[in-house]
């Protein structure tokens, strides 16, 4: 195997081109075609984890956050990034990372802090926008099916839980090739009319250079009339945060106990502690730009990190503002990785780091 497979595994359930403009996911030191003997997965990469690394013969890390944010403009070991890289080259390491890809997806970051919370009825809090585009293709009805399967296969037609949707309607096109051409129905020089399906479907905006090239694929025509529409639609699925129920509403005292407990963190919080909770919002990571969408949500309280001390005013009497810390929210990310990995090459060897790279240290 090589590396290249394990990032395609990754990728297509975390696609790079969902990342923030100003995040660095993908693969950051090594060459995608190396042969891969084993993987570790870490919240971050120091010293110590390509130690680790080294100690173990694993010639790839998986991580969460980048070790290179920003451009390098040398390697001289001053620097926690500097000696990082440099060992990582030296010993032949692959380092490859899902950020703000990972955190933006249905089943990413937020949705497992809200599988380790027990939540029911999981949603997107901040749903994306601008991110779908409408296809639309005009096709002879007698590959109209092939067309259309060639779209969902490609990944066009998924709306929130339902695969496969189009619209489709019926309708003749007129053409009149030159003597140059060599049409699927009349003849060069001729004025024709053919009936005609005209397929609508809408895709995701990362997925249409794949969608072009599987109707060409498979279109009769020899020049094929498509449309592409950008869309104002939110996307049910992709988003920052997640907002969920409670099976059983709580006191916010128990509950708060329950995530200092389940995440193994201190909690600052701001707001009614005897108030009951039932529903949540959260956020892996820094998520305090998402304090009013979880109010406009209607949420108890929502639970994030990195949370500033004017934010915490933020909410007023409406909601309960927790911070549990970023390393805390994002540290089963890595149990993420190990699922996705694993569910397609079983028997490929990978392992979490025992590593502790959170920088925060609390006195007790």
């Amino acid at each position: 195997m090589i590396i290249k497979e394990i990032i395609d595994c990754i990728e297509e359930f975390a696609p790079p081109a969902l990342q923030e403009s100003w995040d660095n996911s993908g693969l950051i030191t090594g060459n995608p075609e190396t042969k891969v003997h084993s993987a570790l997965i870490s919240l971050d990469v120091t010293e110590e984890v390509i130690n680790d690394a080294i100690e173990h013969g694993d010639n790839l890390i998986i991580a969460h956050h980048p070790i290179i944010f920003s451009g390098i403009k040398r390697l001289n070991g001053y620097s926690e990034t500097e000696r990082v890289v440099i060992k990582a080259i030296k010993h032949d390491i692959a380092i490859y990372a899902a950020h703000t890809s990972i955190d933006i997806v249905k089943n990413g970051v937020s949705w497992r802090m809200a599988r380790k919370l027990g939540l029911v009825s999981v949603d997107t809090l901040s749903k994306g926008k601008g991110l779908l585009k409408k296809f639309v293709v005009y096709v002879p009805q007698s590959h109209a099916d092939l067309v259309r399967d060639a779209l969902f296969d490609a990944g066009a037609g998924n709306i929130g839980n339902y695969s496969s949707c189009s619209f489709n309607s019926a309708g003749y096109g007129t053409f009149k090739g030159n003597e140059s051409t060599t049409p699927f129905a009349g003849n060069p020089g001729e004025f024709h009319t053919e009936e005609e399906i005209k397929i609508e479907t809408v895709f995701p905006f990362y997925l249409q250079s794949k969608v072009i090239s599987s109707v060409l694929k498979v279109h009769p025509y020899e020049e094929v009339a498509y449309d592409i529409f950008p869309l104002e639609n939110k996307h049910d699925s992709i988003g920052l945060g997640v907002t969920g129920y409670l099976k059983d509403e709580m006191p916010a005292r128990e509950f708060l106990e329950s995530v200092k407990e389940i995440f193994h963190c201190q909690v600052k919080y701001a707001g009614e502690i005897n108030k009951m909770i039932k529903k949540v919002a959260l956020c892996g990571g820094a998520g305090s730009s998402l304090i009013s969408d979880a109010i406009h949500s209607g949420a108890d309280i929502y639970i994030t990190g990195d949370i500033k001390y004017h934010q915490f005013f933020d909410a007023g009497e409406k909601m309960i503002v927790a911070d549990i810390g970023h390393f805390e929210s994002e540290q089963f990310t890595k149990e993420l990785f190990y699922e996705i990995v694993t569910n397609k090459f079983s028997k490929f060897a990978i392992r979490l780091s025992d590593v502790q790279t959170n920088p925060v240290k609390y006195l007790f």
